[in-house]
């Protein structure tokens, strides 16, 4: 088979997730007419997808649009395809600049069972906030105090609290200290760590956010998908075909295709180009057997070197709502937690302790009474270990003690 060129070149598209799908109709549209998308899995969409609980529509992957503003990708494919509601597509939601962080009003409940006062919790916000800006400056200074994000705020925010709450009581500084400890489990579950100590600090302002206060799909995320696959040719994608192994060359020999993907059915499919779309975690376990030759050692070190979490959901219901109306989020303080901590020693016995809390699925009218809980690292492997009923008996005892009182 001879090597093709421009527009009749055969491609191969490896994932048919979100990535997938849109190299897929960027080149269509572009009049590339020899394109496939192999999937290893029976559906599309990856990460994006759209389940249901009881007559509720629930977000099991992505959940928001980060930043829905003109820069934006998906928001602009969200808005063509009539996915989003009015109030997403206003110049003015477009222009708010949350930095990452959804100005959602607040619930703290403590564990021993308290409703605590918003106004005693605010100062350890600005604090937290200020910190967390401040850890996204080092990327210019060419040089950095400390090596990660959790080792600058732990040993910044007791020097800061000592002196700025001094004249407090003990019990509300210790309560401040603790909603920070909650704090750096919401990061965690922010940027997809196991702990903030392995998020580096010289690198941390790196990352850019857009402008847009987040919005959700109505209908769901899945919508997405959808609208984008009807864009492309039927028949373009192939499901239930897992890759073995990419066999590559930088120097073929002419009259040849650089490239074949060997399926693990025993398929081999010709192309002059591949386009990889799996995650970076598949990639760290399988870069050894996915590709032959082996990957450049850049290439190598750079797929080592990345991060990649875990970082799960779990949908709670109830018969009527325990949080106030206006309620987005609801904060879960451990009132033995005053030594900024973001991982937990037993996971076994303590794993419900990395859950920072829940937020809210509004409207109530769309979704009912339910909560989303985070959860991210170890603690969330740990978790995916356990039973659907065990998990739902050690949530179940979660909320009787941070409501006891309230109750």
């Amino acid at each position: 088979m001879a090597l093709r060129h421009g527009l009749d070149s055969q491609i191969v598209i490896i994932g048919c997730g979100i990535s997938g799908i849109a190299a897929a109709r960027k080149l269509v549209k572009y009049g590339f007419r020899n394109v496939r998308i192999v999937e290893a899995t029976a559906r599309s969409g990856g990460r994006i997808k759209t389940g249901k609980m009881g007559n509720n529509i629930i977000e099991i992957g992505a959940n928001w649009i980060h930043g829905p503003s003109e820069e934006n990708p998906v928001f602009c494919l969200a808005r063509q395809y009539g996915l989003l509601e009015p109030e997403a597509l206003t110049p003015e939601n477009q222009a708010i600049d949350i930095g990452g962080h959804p100005p959602w009003t607040p619930n703290w409940f403590g564990s021993s069972g308290q409703k605590m006062n918003a106004e005693d919790m605010l100062p350890a916000l600005e604090m937290f906030a200020e910190l967390l800006e401040e850890s996204t400056d080092f990327q210019n200074q060419g040089g950095e105090p400390v090596a990660s994000v959790g080792d600058f705020i732990r040993a910044e925010a007791p020097k800061r609290a000592a002196e700025q709450w001094k004249n407090e009581e003990a019990s509300i500084r210790a309560q401040r200290l603790c909603l920070m400890s909650n704090m750096l489990k919401v990061e965690c579950c922010v940027n997809g760590t196991h702990t903030m100590d392995r998020v580096g600090l010289g690198a941390f302002g790196l990352y850019k956010t857009l402008p847009g206060l987040d919005c959700t799909f109505p209908g769901g995320y899945e919508g997405l998908v959808k609208n984008v696959m009807s864009e492309l040719p039927p028949g373009l994608v192939t499901y239930r075909q897992p890759v073995g192994c990419v066999h590559w060359s930088s120097s073929s020999e002419r009259g040849e295709h650089p490239v074949t993907v060997e399926c693990e059915n025993g398929e081999k499919i010709a192309a002059d180009h591949v386009i990889l779309t799996v995650p970076l975690g598949y990639l760290k376990k399988h870069h050894s057997t996915l590709f032959c030759p082996p990957l450049p050692l850049h290439k190598l070190h750079s797929i080592q070197r990345m991060g990649f979490g875990t970082n799960n959901k779990i949908f709670v219901e109830f018969d009527s709502p325990w949080w106030d109306v206006d309620c987005g989020v609801i904060y879960l303080l451990w009132e033995d937690e005053e030594n900024l901590v973001d991982q937990v020693t037993d996971v076994q016995r303590f794993w419900m302790k990395k859950l920072f809390g829940f937020t809210v699925l509004t409207p109530a009218e769309r979704y009912g009474h339910v909560l989303c809980g985070w959860i991210a690292g170890h603690e969330a492997e740990y978790m995916e270990t356990l039973s659907d009923q065990e998990v739902t008996h050690s949530i179940t005892q979660l909320v009787r003690r941070f409501t006891a009182v309230c109750s």
